[in-house]
């Protein structure tokens, strides 16, 4: 189904609700204590962002064309380490100097602030000259495989203060882009799932995401198909902005569907999502809600914001994120992958029911851990968090 932007985006209809579980958009989700101001819901409802969107669509796009060649022959000189010991590969770097360029180039007139994960420290370093030189050849090779930026070859130099754009603070003021460029980099090196995470802050409040899965099916990866496509394809992109819904479309075609989370209410038909990686998230304590709700279904895990995509349109039903104490969550990791489901009529929250707040910079600040469901069942899931969370105070 080809998607008309002008009908989806320019006129978004936003309906005031006071029940924060019936919420037609992601902007009106807000506890008693967070209330947005009439003026600013009328200025988001007002406003289009398809200039915008065709620009992150087309750097996510372009960024996942890159990624999925690094992966197709990926080498060990790839695969770097970052400080914190975890792995990155020239394709994370290549991915954020291409989504950097793309939206610079795409909306040369708008003042430009990226809030991204990776900086190019390492790659200024002694010895890292072979590597930031492949990565500036994939940049390259993208760009001209594209053909809307024959006038352009980029030096290193060029790559690496297209990268380091991404060190802005964010915040509640003014528009800021915010990137993962490889969500899921340990699926992306086992050749699992990982995501080109892109989304827009609007005066601190997300108001379009794009979601690049690479290695998601378009099938529903929760067994018995879907509607969306023939068995075996894969490579998806979610887009959503607010007030618009959320669609989905092969990477390889434009024509889109909208999705939906799933309607089911009954806890013991749901299936839940986690991360992959046990020290990204408390599988014992995903595992106790769970078994709270009633769930039967043994948890899927998966790597990456691919899990809210999935979701948004009916693979799953419940996502549990419960890092471990001391992890702060980033807003890269979350920006994105919140709207697409929001816009597909979910619900995400901490686990102590509270909206997401981006508007404070770099990271999160949350209680415990983020939750997502439709709209049905979050107040028992909600209960269940709270329960489960009480028994285990003692090693939280």
């Amino acid at each position: 189904m080809s998607v008309n932007f002008v009908s989806i985006i320019a006129k978004p209809k936003i309906t005031i609700t006071t029940n924060p579980f019936l919420v037609s958009s992601p902007l009106l989700f807000f506890s008693n204590k967070t209330k947005m101001k009439p003026s600013i819901l009328t200025a988001f409802s007002s406003m289009s962002y398809d200039k915008e969107l065709a620009a992150a669509k087309k750097a996510a796009s372009l960024a996942a064309r890159l990624c999925q060649k690094v992966q197709k022959a990926i080498l060990q000189s790839d695969v770097q380490s970052k400080s914190d010991k975890s792995p990155v590969t020239v394709a994370d770097y290549g991915s954020q100097a291409l989504v950097s360029y793309v939206l610079q180039r795409e909306l040369p007139s708008e003042l430009f602030s990226l809030v991204a994960e990776e900086d190019s420290e390492d790659l200024r370093k002694d010895g890292a000259q072979e590597t930031l030189e492949r990565i500036t050849k994939l940049v390259n090779d993208i760009l001209a495989s594209d053909g809307s930026y024959s006038d352009s070859i980029l030096s290193a130099d060029d790559v690496v203060k297209a990268i380091d754009c991404g060190k802005s603070e964010g915040g509640s003021r003014g528009r800021h882009w915010v990137l993962d460029p490889i969500d899921g980099t340990k699926g992306f090196l086992r050749g699992d799932q990982y995501a080109i995470a892109l989304a827009l802050l609007d005066e601190g409040t997300v108001v379009l995401g794009v979601l690049a899965c690479p290695n998601l099916p378009l099938t529903s990866i929760a067994g018995g198909g879907s509607h969306h496509s023939l068995p075996g394809e894969v490579g998806c992109l979610f887009f959503s902005v607010a007030g618009g819904g959320t669609y989905m479309h092969s990477l390889d075609s434009s024509s889109a569907v909208k999705v939906q989370v799933s309607s089911i209410d009954n806890p013991e038909e749901a299936s839940f999502f986690e991360s992959y990686e046990a020290a990204h998230s408390m599988h014992d304590l995903s595992s106790s809600i769970a078994k709270k709700l009633g769930v039967k279904a043994p948890p899927v895990r998966i790597d990456s914001q691919a899990k809210y995509g999935a979701l948004s349109r009916g693979d799953g039903v419940i996502y549990l994120r419960f890092p471990h104490k001391g992890y702060r969550e980033k807003i890269w990791d979350h920006a994105a992958g919140y709207i697409v489901v929001a816009e597909a009529g979910g619900v995400v929250t901490d686990a102590a029911g509270n909206p997401l707040d981006f508007s404070k910079g770099r990271y999160l600040d949350l209680d415990t851990g983020i939750i997502v469901t439709n709209q049905k069942l979050m107040p028992s899931l909600l209960k269940a968090v709270r329960e489960s969370i009480e028994e285990k105070v003692p090693s939280l």
